[in-house]
Order: C-alpha cells, then sequence, then structure tokens
C-alpha cells in the first residue's frame, strides 16, 4: 500500500483510550494515520453519512445507546462500503466471534494497540477492501456487458436490414446518375450509413463496459 493518508474512524466512548490509540498510530508512522474519534451511534452514523473519505472504522462493542455489533449490523445493511474492525479485550471471544459472522473484516484486542499490530491490520485490512472491491467491479462489469449484449442482439439485426437497404439504394443513385448535380445528396446518404455500421460493428464487438452520464440517471454506451 502506497503512503497515502490513512482516514480512521474510531467509534469508542472512552476518551483514554482514544488518546492513546492516536499516540501510537503516530509513533508508528508520523502524520500517516488521521483519527476521527466519535463516541457513539449517532455521531458514528452521521460521520459516515457525511465524510466519504473514510478508509476503515475501528469499533469498539461496548458504547452508550447502540452497541458496537448493534451499529456494525447497520453500517452493512446500509451497504456503507467501509471496512470494520472491532475492538475487543480478552474475554470477549464469544462476541468476535457474532462480529466476524456477520462480516467484519477483522478484529484487534485492545491490548494490542502498542504493538506493531494495530497499524499493520489497518493497512492489511485496507488493502485487502480494494483487492475486494476492484474485483467485484470487474465481475459487475463482465455481467453489464453480457446483458447488454443479449439485448442488443436482436435490436441489431433490425438494423442492419433497413442500413443495406440504404445502401443498396445510394449504390443504385450512384450508377444511374453519376453526374447529376444530386452526387453529393448520395454522398452524404452513404457516409451516414458507414457511420452508423461502424458505430453498430462496435456494439457487435462489445467488450468494455464503457458508459457516461447522458440525463439524470441514465447513462449511454460511449462509441467514440
Amino acid at each position: 500500500m502506497s503512503n497515502e493518508k490513512v482516514n480512521i474512524l474510531l467509534v469508542e466512548d472512552n476518551k483514554d483510550f482514544a488518546k492513546l490509540l492516536h499516540v501510537y498510530l503516530h509513533r508508528f508512522e508520523r502524520d500517516r494515520f488521521n483519527v476521527i474519534w466519535k463516541e457513539n451511534y449517532t455521531e458514528a452514523m452521521n460521520e459516515l453519512a457525511s465524510n466519504d473519505s473514510i478508509d476503515v472504522v475501528l469499533m469498539d462493542y461496548f458504547l452508550p445507546g447502540k452497541n458496537g455489533f448493534e451499529i456494525s449490523k447497520e453500517i452493512i445493511k446500509k451497504h456503507i462500503r467501509v471496512p470494520i474492525i472491532f475492538l475487543t479485550v480478552n474475554k470477549d471471544f464469544d462476541v468476535v466471534l457474532k462480529v466476524m459472522k456477520l462480516g467484519i473484516a477483522d478484529y484487534l484486542v485492545k491490548e494490542e494497540i502498542s504493538s506493531p499490530i494495530l497499524p499493520k491490520t489497518i493497512l492489511s485490512v485496507i488493502e485487502k477492501s480494494k483487492i475486494t472491491e476492484q474485483i467485484t467491479q470487474i465481475e459487475i462489469s463482465k455481467q453489464r456487458i453480457a446483458v447488454m449484449k443479449e439485448m442488443l442482439s436482436g435490436v441489431l439485426k433490425d438494423i442492419e436490414l433497413p442500413l443495406n437497404e440504404m445502401k443498396t439504394i445510394a449504390d443504385s443513385l450512384r450508377k444511374k446518375y453519376p453526374d447529376d448535380s444530386n452526387k453529393n445528396y448520395i454522398k452524404i446518404i452513404e457516409e451516414n450509413v458507414q457511420r452508423i455500421w461502424s458505430k453498430v460493428e462496435k456494439l457487435k464487438d462489445l467488450k468494455n463496459d464503457k458508459t457516461i452520464p447522458y440525463i439524470k440517471d441514465i447513462r449511454m454506451i460511449d462509441l467514440s
């Protein structure tokens, strides 16, 4: 992973622990980690809703109001694509098992925050999350292309027939009126038929999910 800034959302109601975590991360690599500390469910969810630069969430279990498990469950349910590392104490392994089943990326024992395990786990989880997201996007793109090809197959056949007829008519007109003043109009027809044919061929050979914004939420295939 590059040395880019890492934005961490720490959800923890213990002010002293939050300060210690910041100190140890700062000691590991100065100014690399930016810790955003929130004490409860409302503050954490508001931060996630307003800040799309969060790279990872460090989540304590014992919190006022909703606990860390409930908050993590809601984050995942809302499809907020930020990996979560659960913070626990030695006697909380039953809780760890429960949250790992939920889909948490990893967990840390709180006593480990003073060791290199903390930053290494954070960086590893972020890197794995990025790779997983890339793989997911590739799979989505492949599926989208397959659907587009299936939808286009019938449409392209309907387009090819009139295009062939237009080409035949243009060829016939050129032969019939080789020196006529209308030859410029015939040329325009031929050029437009050829232009449409080139787009049809690109659609038939569609390999990349290359779309661009069109109107509101509608996107169009870029055939340039």
